[in-house]
């Protein structure tokens, strides 16, 4: 069973990330979170010594959940993983307000670099790279696949902001059914 103060700090992390997630970080004023969460200041302030800390800890929860979707990502077969990649981070993006929040946060709460996006980028190209060394023709250079997959979850990311088509499952599919033939050994595409 939940503690109330446990309660009381999931409301708070809650609301600040609704705020964030379809809007700016500077939404997230101390009075837009309280009213949004249905808590005083002092609540607030008792579980986070500042907003920013508050923030913070949006972004280590949506940290935790895009490693762990990029880690499941990857588990399987290396051709598949971008795709397996962006088709979860498309419906945690659409479904999970703490995972669209913290893609525009720092570490420290901030909205100033580097964000969540930054690092998940830059992991999911090192992750690429790497499953990528044995498994592409040898005229297919695994650091040009791994660039192919960040520009391609950079652009459905940016995108599914304005549109969030670009989060469905449904689009990514069909955007790696293009390019796939470049991940596969052989350059065959393949159902």
């Amino acid at each position: 069973m939940q503690t109330r103060s446990e309660h009381t700090r999931e409301a708070l992390v809650r609301a600040t990330a609704e705020l964030i997630a379809d809007g700016q970080p500077s939404d997230a004023g101390l009075v837009n979170i309280c009213h949004r969460a249905g808590v005083s200041r002092g609540a607030l302030y008792h579980h986070f010594p500042s907003t920013a800390a508050l923030a913070a800890a949006v972004y280590a929860q949506a940290r935790s959940r895009v490693v762990a979707l990029t880690e499941e990502a990857f588990e399987g077969p290396a051709a598949d993983a971008p795709e397996r990649f962006l088709a979860a981070l498309g419906e945690a993006l659409r479904t999970e307000e703490v995972v669209r929040a913290g893609m525009r946060l720092a570490a420290d709460g901030s909205a100033g670099p580097p964000r969540l996006r930054d690092d998940l980028l830059t992991m999911v190209h090192q992750r690429v790279s790497d499953t990528h060394q044995d498994v592409v023709r040898p005229t297919r250079d695994p650091a040009d696949l791994a660039d192919l997959a960040v520009v391609v979850a950079a652009g459905l990311e940016s995108l599914g902001y304005s549109d969030d088509v670009w989060w469905d499952a449904k689009t990514s599919r069909r955007l790696w059914g293009l390019l796939r033939p470049l991940y596969s050994p052989d350059g065959e595409e393949r159902d």
